[in-house]
């Protein structure tokens, strides 16, 4: 049931980039005047344009049906760890967190639709990551036993702190989405700084998208350390994958480095190729990949798989 859990909100996530990023204008035409039309179009007072591609309501259609099966799902997962005899705690706590960030995400999908506050968006983005890294814990935790010897405790300590370091890398590249700074640096060199904002870090603050620039120029800082990070996350994550592999988990430290990998090329292909959809929602599901091998590490350090899990 965890597997499946997993799948589905990795599904969830992927449709609200979806309809995120498609509203925000990714891969709209004619670009990339286009981009941050609709959100220009509301601050001048104008009706929120219609979503002329109905795969956009089909993904909306979509996106309501996926949650409510998982959050069904997730309400059986909580019933069938503490009914167990005996209770099943360590998966029931993680059952009862993921129960708390579905009725979250729940409530705040009544704001979605209509938000402009990149605080929503962050909300939504985190909390979805969220999920799916505590499904796939839930499901390493369900498929294992304790280990006779373990390995060092510094290893998942280690992991936590990779995976705080992404986190704050994933709401960084949520303000660049939510906050229409996808252009305000062009190439992989060329940020306008000077017209760079620390407002844009604010995420109850509006992004003010100019009538002729396409794009919010006061996200440039925000910009730009998205991509600092990205960087500082590669210097963090791949000595993890190495002292992993050296460590007996050699299958987690292989996902580790591919993920990490493909995460890396998907920025610079973002940027080189001038925001691509289909790009961003594989770089958005990277990111959430990426964040459930970390989080997995913890349980892979206390106790070793039945079965190749990763």
């Amino acid at each position: 049931m965890a597997w499946v859990c997993a799948a589905l909100v990795l599904a969830i996530t992927s449709l609200s980039a979806y309809i995120r990023l498609s509203k925000a204008g990714l891969g709209c035409e004619p670009w990339p005047q286009c981009y941050g039309q609709s959100l220009r179009a509301q601050q001048q007072g104008e009706p929120p344009l219609p979503a002329a591609d109905p795969a956009i309501a089909n993904a909306r259609l979509a996106h309501r049906v996926i949650a409510s099966t998982a959050l069904l799902l997730v309400l059986v997962m909580v019933m069938a760890a503490l009914a167990s005899k005996p209770v099943l705690w360590s998966q029931g706590r993680l059952a009862l967190g993921l129960l708390v960030l579905a009725l979250f995400l729940a409530v705040l999908g009544r704001w979605t639709a209509q938000a402009r506050m990149p605080a929503v968006t962050l909300g939504n983005l985190l909390g979805g990551f969220a999920m799916f890294a505590l499904s796939v814990q839930m499901a390493l935790a369900s498929n294992t036993v304790t280990a006779p010897g373990g390995t060092p405790s510094r290893l998942a300590r280690w992991a936590w702190w990779g995976a705080a370091l992404l986190l704050v890398q994933v709401a960084l590249g949520g303000l660049v989405s939510a906050g229409q700074a996808g252009l305000s640096c062009a190439g992989l060199t060329g940020c306008d700084l000077d017209a760079g904002t620390w407002g844009a870090f604010n995420p109850w603050q509006e992004p003010q998208v100019g009538a002729a620039l396409p794009h919010n120029p006061a996200g440039a800082w925000v910009h730009l350390l998205h991509r600092m990070g990205g960087l500082v996350v590669v210097a963090v994550l791949f000595p993890l994958a190495v002292a992993a592999w050296r460590n007996g988990l050699r299958a987690v430290a292989l996902w580790l480095l591919a993920v990490l990998a493909l995460q890396w090329a998907l920025g610079v292909a973002l940027v080189t190729l001038g925001l691509p959809l289909g790009v961003a929602l594989a770089h958005n599901m990277a990111a959430a990949v990426l964040l459930a091998v970390l989080l997995s590490i913890p349980v892979l350090v206390r106790q070793h798989p039945l079965s190749p899990a990763l």
